[in-house]
């Protein structure tokens, strides 16, 4: 690989960070004139700590925009670094790293979101069908459980079972490691689940 493409895939590793790095929740909620998330529930500046402030608008207006960030990584990447056969290897790049800088965002010492809604506007982008696995094994598994960590934790593992079973290796892998952050940032909520102390979506204090 020669020092140009080297330079390619770090500037798409870059606008993925610095893209999936800007706190909607954080933003949105202080727009809002609500409390801020990183002071109730789990501390997350995510779409589901968001509601817990009670401002259901301001929740799905954090969760259309996390998502959007994410898609809108691969979509730019994608459109400066075309491949042949999209999605090209930077626009992939540029999601997991949209993803990451969501998660883990520099301005709030590496104190971030969950990473569900970002991963699920990064699989639509990337493929569609893994895209739409996501979104309906959410709805599912929320449906069933009512508890939001099962929903993302669930649909994050189909992703990319539904990447190697539609034979698209190039996302597999790369599904494979953004939905085991998924499940490590929701360690806690693995913990209350198998204690039975997880509250259930509607409860009152919502999904931590």
């Amino acid at each position: 690989m020669t020092a140009t493409n080297w330079l390619v895939l770090g500037a798409a590793a870059l606008l993925g960070y610095l893209l999936g790095s800007i706190p909607f929740g954080l933003l949105v909620t202080r727009a809002g004139g609500a409390q801020d998330p990183r002071t109730i529930g789990s501390g997350n500046i995510g779409a589901t700590n968001v509601l817990r402030t009670g401002h259901k608008g301001l929740a799905a207006a954090t969760l259309l925009l996390d998502a959007a960030k994410g898609a809108v990584a691969v979509i730019i990447a994608g459109y400066i670094w075309p491949d042949p056969l999209p999605p090209s290897l930077p626009a992939i790049l540029a999601g997991a790293f949209a993803f990451l800088g969501h998660v883990y965002p520099v301005w709030l010492r590496f104190k971030g979101g969950k990473g569900v809604a970002t991963f699920l506007g990064i699989a639509l982008a990337l493929s569609w069908p893994c895209g739409l696995a996501f979104a309906l094994v959410w709805l599912a598994a929320f449906a069933v459980t009512r508890h939001s960590s099962v929903g993302g934790m669930t649909a994050a593992i189909a992703t990319p079972v539904t990447a190697a079973i539609i034979n698209r290796s190039d996302l597999t892998l790369v599904f494979l490691l953004l939905a085991l952050i998924v499940l490590w940032k929701h360690r806690a909520n693995v913990e209350r689940l198998l204690d039975g102390t997880e509250p259930r979506f509607g409860s009152g204090s919502g999904s931590r």
